[in-house]
């Protein structure tokens, strides 16, 4: 239960990932996100019981960490799209990208704590360190959280964001077909979590996409 400091970030994150998807899809013309009141930061209409308690929690105290959660999708309406497998791609891109955004955003915080942390934690109240403390650690553990919830979000297996942009590059009854995987590429997706190679692969690049966070830290901190 150490990493009780993960589970804020980690719902904060989920929640913008799905409220960028929404947002993106009101400015292509579709308000069903909106008329629904998905576009607020309000956690209680994006929280899904089992992804974003349940699942997070079990990790915690199973294995001491959170590999995977997730927010309730907001509901889109192609149909209200101009172009309608263009703009799906836009809608879905747009949720990985607000997680790097919010990986900036630990990372300004973080930098900002850290060169406060000699007064901080010069003071005599100990509940004052230990929150200190909770922010600096969450803030720095925000920063890998968000760029693996992007790459995770990427991979092209439905129902994940990278299969829109999959399928918009198939021909209209493939794409049909491929989107029909649904709820089995859940189980894909845990199949191919638990395989080291593909662990490694993903690992690897979110090490390297986050290199330039680290070199911003090394630099201001």
């Amino acid at each position: 239960m150490d990493t009780i400091y993960i589970l804020p970030i980690l719902l904060f994150s989920v929640i913008v990932h799905e409220i960028a998807h929404g947002w993106m899809a009101l400015r292509l013309g579709d308000s069903t996100a909106y008329d629904a009141g998905r576009l607020t930061f309000n956690p209680i209409p994006h929280i899904d019981i089992i992804g974003s308690i349940a699942v997070p929690l079990l990790s915690i105290i199973s294995t001491g960490s959170v590999f995977i959660a997730w927010a309730k999708p907001v509901p889109v309406n192609p149909a209200n799209f101009k172009n309608p497998r263009k703009d799906e791609v836009l809608v879905s891109v747009v949720g990985p990208l607000s997680n790097f955004i919010v990986a900036l955003v630990c990372t300004v915080f973080y930098i900002i704590l850290a060169n406060l942390s000699q007064l901080l934690l010069t003071t005599d109240f100990e509940l004052q360190k230990k929150f200190f403390l909770f922010l600096i650690q969450m803030f720095l553990a925000g920063i890998t959280l968000n760029i693996f919830l992007a790459v995770f979000n990427l991979m092209p297996v439905p129902p994940l964001d990278g299969s829109h942009v999959v399928s918009s590059l198939l021909p209209a009854p493939i794409a049909e077909r491929y989107n029909q995987i649904g709820f089995f590429g859940i189980i894909i997706i845990i199949f191919l979590m638990r395989l080291e190679p593909i662990r490694k692969i993903i690992i690897t690049i979110v090490l390297t996409l986050k290199i330039p966070y680290d070199f911003l830290i090394m630099i201001f901190s």
